[in-house]
């Protein structure tokens, strides 16, 4: 069993040099543990998912030209998460707002070749399957 992921959960991205705060809006109406409840479809960047510190994937383009400029040495350049497509896999059984319920071991890509994952789900009274 899982824990239910909620507005102020902590995440990290594996290229990322900070954590950061998941934000979930209260459009969905439910809440777990007190904070808003979050569902797969809570991705959007800079909405839902915050930058976390200075980027360090090639992928980015604003980090691959300041490594050219810099000759080749690894030259990390602030975060701008670039999220397109929803949390996977989420909770098979529980559903909010029609969409499956967004669980601490799911996962997020960014575009950029980082994997978003949750560290800390925000709260610890609600668990889902």
């Amino acid at each position: 069993m899982g824990m239910q992921v909620v507005a102020g959960a902590l995440m990290q991205c594996s290229f990322g040099a900070a954590p950061s705060a998941l934000s979930v809006l209260p459009a969905n109406r439910t809440n777990a543990g007190g904070p808003p409840a979050a569902n797969i479809m809570d991705f959007a960047p800079m909405v839902n998912i915050a930058p976390f510190g200075m980027c360090s994937s090639m992928a980015n383009p604003q980090v691959a030209a300041a490594t050219a400029a810099a000759l080749g040495v690894l030259t990390p350049m602030p975060c701008i998460p670039n999220t397109v497509a929803p949390w996977a896999p989420g909770s098979p059984t529980v559903m909010i707002a029609n969409m499956p319920a967004l669980n601490d071991s799911s996962t997020c890509m960014c575009a950029w070749a980082g994997v978003i994952k949750i560290n800390m789900a925000g709260q610890v009274t609600v668990q889902i399957a």
